[in-house]
């Protein structure tokens, strides 16, 4: 206590020397004033803070009725900015703080110890950093302290342990470290506390087992260790009890159901209890929510019956067996909405309690225990259902067609059961479906045709069944499709040549049926494929040179089926982790590179005809003196080919020779296509080049806004200032690259205008879409500096969103155009978002044809005056004098998704010398990632949060930081300084959409 006392005493001396002196409210007039001038106000909230207005009347004041000076300061969810100024301190008769819900930084100032008076105090989801305030302390009569998602470090403050009044405390979602004090202890009157998604750690104290109000005690994501204080437990007021995702241990109290009377949410989860659960807790008839899963307890649950108001129960991955007489217990439970019980060993038979449950029910999850029976009937009327997953069980009987009415279902796993039947054609129905795992059971008959209608599928496993037939070409055209396993069935005839359309297929398993013909060559055209599987089949005929576009390929496997020809010697350059092509009728040298190099003899026996190899595989040597004859004629055929080759080189570097020499290079006719406007034309939609139409400067001219006549169409006009060098050729090049790609991530090109102005000058005009929602490089680094400047704020989803669309956009440049393109140019200012943030990639000045080796061709310099690509997007390599490449944009990219996550630019200050943007995130990595990602990311308030949100918060957390860690991965190996060890645009694409996927689906 002597502590505490020298503290009080030596802070009110200091707090003397500055307290105010004036009597009337010209103290608070200029401390507002004061706070004014630190604060960045966009919507001009504080617009009638001014001397013309009574201080009682300025927005969020409120002023005591006797002596008229400021009690309240409300400016919750005003859109503010900037820092809380140190003279809030001089509001000395405010019982009120609320600046709840802005974008305010900096320190919270200690001077707010000052404020005897203040009772309420919110700060929560701003930007503040730095330590918890001592001086807090000094706000004796503080009932509400509210600090929640900030950017907070350090320990809490055993001082505050003297807020005896306070009821509430909330210093969740910052990055606080330390114990928590035991001090706290103290707060006689609090009713709720909360500490989750810190860095906390050590022992829940002791003393506050002297909370004897405390509600609620919410401590989740930490390291807290130990035991719960048997103390707590005997708090009778306690409603809420969420400790999940820490260290805890220890078992539960036989009587907590009785010490804890009013507990309506007991949350254990992710700890390592043991034991058993206690029967009190069974009584307890105002429980609604209980997460108990994936600890070490264990032993027969006693039943349900007095929990009438149950909401969610998670017992999942623990060691709980019970029969059908607890199942049946939960029928009193009319409000359950979420069952979690997978990986245990309840038993009971699954019809006779299952059709008697809440039809509130909307995820269920009962996969890996013990249940028989089969389907109900009626399961048609859990209406609600979005998920269910019975996988791993003893199940039999059909899938009654009843469960196509469930409209909202998006999982179905029946999975490793010995359910039989057909597949019924209500399927169909599902048209929010995502996921259809049926594999390994007994089902019979035909797959139906009319599944193509859930075009929201992802992951289709019939695997394991005695399914007839052919496949049906109508699966193929569920372009969301990924996962595709139909292995281990009676299928028949070929398979389909509409596999084309699975354009981000990731594995396809026919293994082990009866499919015959040729293998399509349109399989080829699956370039996202990874996993091929093909086995045991009666497929004949070559393997088609179109799979030389499945570079992503790993795994491989065409064993024993009645293929023949050469072994493709391009499967060498693949990076393939699995091949077997044994039992084939293969002919030929065998490729000896790659995935060859260390194959066994495994891998190719069977195939009689093969040679040659690596020595490993003692394969016979190849015999080609028969054709000696034919190779020196080929000799011949090639050398000769040679030279005419070298002819017409030297013909086309003369004839560029000579185009050069004119002043402007012109267009060709396939360009002039393009050429649709007249300078008058342009003039008048932009109102004669009005600087209220002005948008943006480029690099090589200006842009403009307008309308056109015709169609009333919004469009962006970019007009080439011809005096800078290298305009006219960004002209040519933008309108060569744009003019035959057609994707929904890259800007349109409209038309063009090529002619001459009023004084006869050349003029040259590109006209595009209209973005209105402007450049990511808007949303990520606003102007605060601009007339009506309004701050905005992208979402997790949302930017990966926009990672998507610009991925899409480079890997159709790279791998679907006629020609390859190479952007050479990106950066987030390129990057143009539309009305619904689809991001459009934009500005081709500097794109390069990959086959071109004029001086079209993108060659980067250090002293060339000809690239002018932007500074911390360039990709490493360009800076030796390496020539323009795919693998150039890749480290573009990553460095833009980097800086999406981070916030960060890769020019600012504080890289330089030896840290870059990728080596600040890498360091970090993973434990830190939450560390350095953009503070105005909010991604716990985001779009899955709500779509999803039935299911408990931890696990969506959980699930976001994972796809979070994920994405910064992506961006990591993108930007990776060794351009042989970045990814290709395919690859990131698939991987993007699987992060994507594991959140909300992903659909492209």
């Amino acid at each position: 206590m002597a502590y505490y006392l020298d503290k009080i005493f030596l802070l009110l001396f200091l707090f003397t020397l500055g307290i105010p002196t004036k009597s009337d409210n010209m103290t608070d007039i200029e401390a507002l004033f004061a706070m004014k001038n630190e604060i960045i106000d966009p919507f001009d909230s504080l617009i009638t803070w001014n001397e013309s207005v009574p201080l009682c009347q300025w927005s969020g004041v409120v002023c005591g009725t006797r002596n008229q000076r400021v009690i309240e300061l409300n400016l919750l969810d005003h859109k503010l900015a900037g820092v809380l100024s140190p003279f809030v301190g001089n509001l000395s008769f405010l019982i009120r703080l609320d600046i709840g819900n802005n974008t305010i930084s900096g320190n919270i100032p200690p001077e707010l110890g000052r404020l005897t008076r203040l009772r309420h105090l919110y700060l929560q989801n701003n930007s503040f950093y730095g330590e918890i305030p001592v001086n807090l302390s000094f706000c004796s009569n503080l009932v509400e302290l509210w600090a929640y998602k900030n950017n907070l470090v350090g320990v809490l403050p055993r001082e505050l342990g003297l807020l005896t009044k306070l009821k509430y405390f909330d210093f969740s979602y910052n990055k606080l470290i330390g114990e928590i004090p035991k001090s706290y202890g103290n707060f006689s009157s609090l009713l709720e506390m909360y500490l989750l998604d810190n860095d906390l750690e050590g022992k829940i104290p002791d003393e506050f087992g002297k909370l004897k109000s405390l509600e609620i005690f919410d401590a989740d994501f930490n390291r807290l260790s130990g035991r719960i204080p048997s103390s707590l437990y005997n708090l009778t007021s306690l409603k809420v009890i969420d400790v999940s995702f820490n260290q805890l241990e220890g078992t539960l109290p036989r009587d907590l159901g009785i010490n804890l009377p009013n507990l309506e949410c007991l949350s254990i989860s992710e700890n390592q209890f043991s034991g058993s659960l206690p029967y009190s807790l069974f009584n307890l008839t105002g429980l609604a929510y209980l997460f108990v899963g994936k600890n070490d307890l264990g032993g027969r649950v006693p039943r349900f019956d007095k929990l009438h108001n149950l909401i969610i129960l998670s017992m999942d991955n623990n060691q709980f067996d019970n029969d059908l007489t607890l199942m049946s217990s939960l029928t009193n439970a009319t409000n359950l909405n979420s069952l979690y019980l997978q990986n245990n060993a309840f038993g009971g038979t699954f019809h006779e309690f299952f059709s008697n449950l809440s039809s509130n029910l909307a995820f269920v999850d009962l996969s890996s225990n013990q249940f028989s029976g089969h389907i109900p009937i009626d399961i048609g009327k859990f209406v609600n259902l979005e998920e269910l997953r019975l996988s791993g069980n003893q199940l039999t009987g059909i899938i009654p067609s009843t469960i196509g009415k469930l409209y909202k279902l998006r999982y179905l796993h029946l999975s490793q059961n010995r359910i039989s039947g057909s597949i019924p054609f209500s399927i169909a129905n599902l048209s929010l479906l995502t996921e259809l795992n049926l594999d390994h059971n007994n089902l019979r008959g035909r797959i139906p045709s009319n599944v193509a209608k859930c075009q929201s599928l992802l992951y289709l496993n019939l695997n394991q069944n005695n399914l007839i037939g052919s496949i049906p070409k109508e699966i193929c055209l569920i372009s969301s499709l990924v996962v595709l396993n139909l292995s281990s069935n009676n299928l028949t005839g070929a398979l389909p040549k509409e596999i084309d359309s699975l354009k981000i297929l990731l594995s396809l398993d026919v293994s082990l049926n009866n499919l015959n013909g040729e293998i399509p060559s349109a399989l080829g055209s699956c370039v996202t494929i990874v996993n091929l599987t093909m086995k045991r089949n009666l497929f004949r005929g070559i393997i088609p040179s179109t799979f030389s576009s499945l570079k992503s390929l790993q795994v491989l496997d065409l064993s024993r089926n009645k293929l023949s020809g050469m072994v493709p010697k391009y499967l060498e350059g693949f990076a393939l982790h699995f091949l077997n092509l044994s039992f084939n009728d293969f002919e030929g040298a065998l490729p000896q590179r790659g995935i060859f190099e260390n194959s066994n003899v495994d891998s190719f026996v069977g195939n009689p005809r093969i040679c040659g190899g690596v020595p490993g595989l003692k394969l016979p040597n190849c015999n080609f003196s028969h054709s000696k004859k034919m190779n020196f004629k080929l000799v011949i055929l090639v050398i000769i080919g040679i030279l005419g080759l070298v002819v017409m080189v030297c013909a086309f570097f003369f004839y560029r020779f000579e185009r050069s020499k004119r002043t402007f290079p012109s267009l060709d006719n396939n360009l002039n296509q393009l050429i649709a406007m007249s300078y008058q034309s342009i003039l008048k939609v932009t109102n004669g080049f009005s600087t209220s139409n002005l948008i943006g400067v480029g690099s090589y001219g200006y842009v403009y806004k307008g309308i056109l006549e015709t169609d009333g169409k919004h469009v962006a006009i970019k007009v080439l200032n011809l005096l800078q060098y290298g305009a006219i050729k960004s002209f040519i090049a933008e309108c060569d690259a744009l003019r035959n790609v057609r994707h929904r991530n890259l800007v349109k090109l409209l038309t063009a205008c090529s002619g001459v102005d009023y004084r006869g000058n050349e003029f040259k005009a590109l006209v595009y879409e209209f973005m209105a929602n402007g450049s990511l490089e808007d949303w990520l680094h606003p102007d605060k500096s601009r007339p009506n400047f309004q701050p905005r704020r992208l979402g997790f989803l949302q930017r990966m969103n926009i990672a998507i669309d610009v991925a899409s956009a480079i890997h159709y440049l790279h791998n679907d155009c006629q020609i390859s393109i190479v952007h050479c140019d990106l950066k987030p200012s390129n990057i143009l978002l539309d009305n619904e943030l689809v991001a459009h990639v934009g500005d081709f000045g500097l794109a390069r044809f990959l086959h071109l080796t004029d001086e079209t061709t993108c060659r980067i310099q250090t002293s060339s005056s000809t690239f002018k690509g932007s500074i911390g997007y360039i990709a490493p390599e360009y800076g030796m004098g390496s020539e323009a490449s795919m693998q150039g944009d890749v480290y573009s990219f990553g460095i833009i998704l980097l800086e999406m996550l981070t916030g960060k630019r890769p020019t600012d200050d504080m890289f330089g010398g030896d840290l870059s943007l990728h080596d600040f995130v890498r360091n970090a990595m993973p434990d830190g990632a939450l560390e350095i990602v953009d503070p105005l990311l909010n991604f716990e308030e985001e779009e899955i949060s709500r779509e999803r949100s039935q299911i408990p918060r931890f696990m969506r957390r959980q699930k976001m930081v994972e796809g979070l860690i994920s994405l910064f991965g992506v961006g990591i190996d993108c930007s990776m300084y060794d351009s042989s060890k970045r990814k290709n645009m395919k690859e990131v694409v698939r991987e993007l959409c699987s992060i994507r996927d594991s959140l909300v689906g992903c659909t492209i």
